[in-house]
């Protein structure tokens, strides 16, 4: 049998989740920022955060972490709302919470072809204060809509 030589040289690398407003099953933040540097002590090289609505939560997230020493790449994970159940699921489902504001835009939209403008507009505004604060990376959960996250590309990129 032929030895194969195997490189230890590779462009694979880990990336491990985040949450800006908690995991649904840590018993606090505090809890949840302790295992995530666990994470980073075992080798991950970034973080990709659960999706969040206020960017205000993303920047204590990140003052958090470096007050840790977690000193890795933060890439926030953004969401554009679409629909109109998506104020319900969203929460319930990915326990992050929605900024009032967004809420009542959506709210006073009449289908969700408005809801889906309002959402990308959110989430356009989002990813620049983000940009602007030196976010050097966006991820953009999609949800098989690719559609609304190109738009959102072009106007932010």
């Amino acid at each position: 049998m032929e030895e194969v030589e195997v490189s230890s040289k590779t462009d694979f690398c880990i990336g491990v989740a985040g949450y800006p407003e908690k995991h649904m099953e840590a018993p606090s933040l505090e809890s949840d920022i302790h295992f995530l540097k666990e994470k980073i002590k075992l080798g991950a090289e970034y973080i990709v955060t659960q999706m969040f609505f206020d960017n205000k939560k993303f920047f204590e997230f990140q003052d958090i972490c470096k007050k840790e020493g977690i000193t890795v790449p933060i890439i926030p994970g953004l969401k554009p709302i679409s629909t109109k159940k998506q104020l319900n699921i969203l929460p319930l489902r990915f326990h992050c919470d929605l900024p009032e504001t967004l809420i009542k835009e959506v709210v006073k939209c009449k289908d969700n072809s408005q809801i889906k403008e309002v959402g990308m507009e959110w989430c356009i505004q989002q990813s620049k204060e983000l940009k602007e604060h030196g976010v050097p990376f966006l991820h953009y959960y999609s949800m098989g809509k690719a559609l609304n996250i190109k738009k959102i590309a072009q106007s932010v990129f």
